[in-house]
């Protein structure tokens, strides 16, 4: 938390349901011929929209959730537990080498028993998985199809002015999909400036 103030990160604001999704918004699907506009046009609203994904995100997620509790449940400890499994055998300390090597049909019945484990719970790590990973296809469907609009546009031309780093921006930092674009006009200043723009 502290270093997210360091760096200055605010959240970006929340935008309406009917420029998200209802009659305002406008889709198309994106010209695949033409791959660095398709990501141009995911990265804008994924700056734009990024509140709305996130709440998105857990919206979906959450409705998972519901449906297959223990499945989700049990997956996660699943994953949990085996990926300290793995830490633990790959782990080069004397001591784990000494019982390592001094238990070795132990340690082979282990590994067996938990590949065993993993399999017999392999549906719920399935479960898991579709929950993590459904929201993100959905919202990658609605960025890649939503068209941006005059206030989309204007935000990321006058980035620069008035700016702010925000989570999402950071995320698509780490991945090497942007630069400045991370920093967006506040949304009041941005609405000013659309105003005074209008004839």
């Amino acid at each position: 938390m502290s270093s997210l103030k360091e760096n200055n990160v605010e959240i970006a604001p929340l935008r309406t349901l009917d420029d998200f999704l209802l009659e305002s918004a406008r889709f198309q699907i994106p010209d695949i011929k033409h791959p660095e506009r398709w990501g141009n046009r995911v990265v804008k609203n994924l700056l734009y929209y990024q509140t709305n994904y996130f709440l998105l995100y857990i919206l979906l997620f959450v409705i998972v959730g519901v449906i297959h509790p223990k499945e989700i449940a049990s997956g996660a400890v699943t994953c949990i537990l085996t990926t300290l499994l793995y830490l633990g055998f790959s782990n080069t300390s004397n001591q784990l080498e000494h019982i390592r090597t001094k238990y070795r049909n132990v340690s082979i019945i282990a590994v067996v028993l938990a590949l065993y484990f993993v399999y017999y719970m392999l549906n719920n790590i399935l479960v898991l998985l579709v929950a993590l990973l459904f929201p993100v296809s959905v919202i990658f469907i609605h960025a890649s199809l939503r068209l941006r609009n005059f206030k989309n546009k204007l935000a990321n031309q006058v980035e620069m002015l008035e700016i702010r780093v925000t989570p999402m921006g950071l995320i698509l930092k780490q991945f090497g999909l942007q630069t400045e674009t991370h920093r967006i006009l506040p949304e009041k200043k941005l609405t000013e400036i659309s105003d005074n723009l209008k004839f």
